[in-house]
């Protein structure tokens, strides 16, 4: 049986956190947001170079008890999968089958805890950030792309892999006739209401964006939104929606989208909760919200029985 650490006197049992993302891996060292003692952002290059900086962080940081990894994906979770810990079909040049749990497990000999990047940040936010309190939530962030991940009586549920909540289906918004972004399915709610579609569709991002077009904006991209949160609502029965990403800090966006969250419901199902100030509600950890994650991990790793 592996031991279990604890803490001794007033000092926390400190653990290791990377979040592994496309362009940056965000490694640190710590107990919580607020006890981070010593941290480093890595340009995500190949898979070598970038995987050997990290292990070099570690290396010459206080030696964590155990490590969560919070990656891009696709990424296989069934821990009895030949492929557990791995980044699989993933169109990162390079990054196929990268076996992310093996190599860090493997230098740094401690249990290592695994999951999607917007998984990672649902922990964060469930832990330290807007979720606090709910013990069933969802996380969403609106960005270049969407994702989404449900945290469900405090645990993150796995199945056959993890969910793709920012490509479920949406109706298509009033006067819009952008064909959609996603390169998969097109009108998808990331195809309809990501980043790039905003640029797409008025000729420059969201954040320069003002007047008729700004307007404009908002309306259909509450309106994707919402019908992509009623979606959750109907199948997950959330207490909370956290939303982050850049796009999530448009200006009278979130009020909007509970507004509109009502009109989508069509008085089914429909609870005053749903409509209250604390039901879509913007992330509270910013950029620290994945890594964060990746600290809840590490301390579920530490306390799990070993992965076959």
């Amino acid at each position: 049986m592996r031991p279990v650490i604890l803490s001794s006197g007033t000092e926390p049992i400190r653990y290791g956190g990377i979040e592994a993302g496309g362009t940056k891996v965000v490694c640190l060292v710590g107990s919580s947001p607020d006890d981070v003692v010593a941290s480093t952002r890595i340009p995500t290059r190949d898979p070598e170079s970038t995987l050997a900086d990290v292990l070099a962080f570690f290396a010459g940081a206080p030696a964590p008890a155990a490590v969560g990894i919070a990656s891009f994906g696709p990424v296989e979770l069934r821990r009895e999968h030949p492929d557990y810990g791995r980044i699989t079909a993933s169109p990162k040049p390079g990054w196929r089958d990268v076996d992310l749990v093996g190599t860090v497990r493997a230098a740094l000999d401690v249990p290592v805890g695994f999951d999607t990047d917007v998984a990672g940040a649902a922990l964060g936010e469930g832990r330290w950030g807007a979720a606090r309190g709910v013990d069933t939530f969802v996380y969403l962030t609106v960005g270049t792309g969407i994702g989404a991940a449900a945290v469900l009586d405090g645990r993150l549920p796995t199945g056959l892999g993890h969910a793709e909540m920012g490509h479920i289906s949406v109706p298509r918004q009033p006067g819009d006739d952008f064909p959609g972004r996603c390169p998969f399915h097109g009108d998808c709610l990331e195809g309809m209401a990501g980043g790039p579609a905003v640029a797409d569709r008025f000729g420059r991002p969201a954040e320069q964006l003002d007047g008729e077009d700004l307007r404009q904006a908002l309306e259909w991209e509450a309106g994707y939104l919402a019908e992509g949160v009623r979606t959750m609502v109907y199948t997950l029965s959330p207490q909370r929606v956290v939303v982050g990403g850049g796009i999530a800090m448009m200006a009278g966006l979130l009020p909007l989208v509970r507004s509109r969250l009502g009109e989508a419901m069509g008085g089914y199902g429909a609870l005053a909760e749903h409509g209250a100030e604390d039901f879509v509600v913007p992330a509270g950890l910013g950029g620290m919200a994945g890594p964060a994650g990746a600290l809840v991990l590490a301390e579920r790793a530490l306390a799990a029985p070993p992965a076959p």
